[in-house]
């Protein structure tokens, strides 16, 4: 079939990209899916600093690739194999899915079989992480073409365009009374910045939290962490970032600087800002005997300064998370479940909207360090 969406010409252009205009939105050819694969009507997308990564060049992808990797849709055609009744599906358990289900698309497909498949979320897979990196589906190959060249998938979901071909594994069903805009922060904003609190962080009830970097993962992290009664300060150096994160029931939020000079600690703090200032200021604001956990992702040359006998001497513990230590098909559910409730107010997350022609500028507003998460939407008449 023929969609339309935003393919990333070259990576590492010069900002300003509303200059240098790195993506150019296409029709492409995108094939049926395969067996195990599920084509998705994408209804929100969000734009993320995974993307900027790739696009600014600190993440290197092949080229050209069709970005997006936080998205909800609607099941549009299911793949060999799958389908109600057919049995259980890899990764993401039991193979309920039909067709006009809204599903939530999350960015780390699982074979199900590897051992880091066996670690309950703490490693993500290795072939979904190998196809992730190559820029195509964990299957193999790439669904997407452009005048009969190959177009890479980013992060086997590839959701800025109106649809997407994604492993099984990639998908979660979510009840139909959950918004799109609001199942496609679950992808990978709550996933990510929850799982370092639930997952990873673990802080006993009523234990004080601190997260450093209020962009969309981490103001998510701290949703959830007061969601769930902890007592949480933020920290970033936008003083907007700041009101908002006190709007949405942080106990405190300051500056780096001021969390440092004011003695700051907590037995569980999250960094999610993805820089090497962030993360020595993450280590700084964990006290004796506590877990920093990070789940920013810096360029791959990024150094920390840490001090070994800290660490020692203070019995510290530092913890990698990617996507949040999640199981999707464990971790989603329960998310949905403090947001129908009324503790998840997942929906102040969105600070705009975009269109597929207003990526480039999008780009910019998010290295500038004043958007929680910007949703590209579609609406259900969207065609080439």
């Amino acid at each position: 079939m023929q969609i339309v969406g935003a393919v990333l010409e070259r990576s590492g252009s010069t900002p300003p990209f509303a200059a240098s205009r790195p993506f150019r939105v296409s029709r492409l050819e995108l094939d049926p899916p395969g067996p195990g694969e599920v084509l998705v009507r994408i209804e929100a997308a969000g734009v993320c600093h995974s993307d900027l990564s790739v696009v600014d060049g600190s993440r290197v992808r092949p080229v050209p690739m069709l970005l997006g990797h936080e998205a909800a849709g609607v099941v549009a055609a299911l793949g060999e194999g799958l389908g109600e009744g057919s049995g259980d599906g890899p990764g993401n358990g039991a193979d309920d899915l039909a067709l006009g289900d809204r599903v939530v698309l999350t960015f780390l497909p699982r074979c199900g079989a590897c051992p880091a498949c066996a670690t309950d979320g703490r490693l993500p897979c290795g072939p979904g992480s190998a196809a992730n990196a190559a820029g195509t589906l964990v299957g193999g190959g790439t669904r997407l073409h452009r005048d009969g060249s190959p177009v890479h998938h980013h992060l086997g979901v590839s959701a800025f365009a109106s649809h997407a071909v994604v492993s099984r594994t990639s998908v979660v069903r979510v009840d139909p009374d959950v918004p799109a805009e609001v199942a496609a922060l679950l992808g990978c904003a709550v996933l990510t910045g929850g799982g370092a609190v639930v997952n990873a962080g673990r802080p006993r009830p009523g234990e004080p939290v601190v997260v450093v970097g209020l962009g969309g993962v981490g103001m998510a992290a701290l949703l959830v962490a007061v969601a769930l009664g902890h007592e949480v300060t933020g920290v970033d150096p936008v003083p907007e970032k700041l009101a908002t994160a006190r709007e949405l029931g942080a106990a405190a939020a300051h500056t780096p600087v001021e969390a440092v000079d004011r003695g700051v600690r907590a037995p569980v703090v999250v960094e999610a800002a993805g820089s090497v200032r962030a993360f020595e200021t993450a280590l700084a604001l964990t006290a004796p005997g506590g877990t920093t956990v990070t789940v920013g992702l810096p360029p791959p040359d990024a150094r920390a300064a840490v001090s070994p006998l800290t660490l020692t001497a203070e019995a510290r513990t530092v913890v990698g998370s990617y996507l949040g230590s999640a199981v999707p098909a464990r971790d989603i559910p329960a998310y949905v479940d403090l947001w129908r409730a009324g503790r998840l107010p997942l929906e102040r997350l969105v600070s705009s909207r975009v269109t597929l022609d207003d990526l480039d500028s999008a780009m910019d507003r998010l290295a500038a360090g004043g958007e929680l998460r910007q949703l590209l939407t579609f609406d259900e008449g969207t065609t080439p």
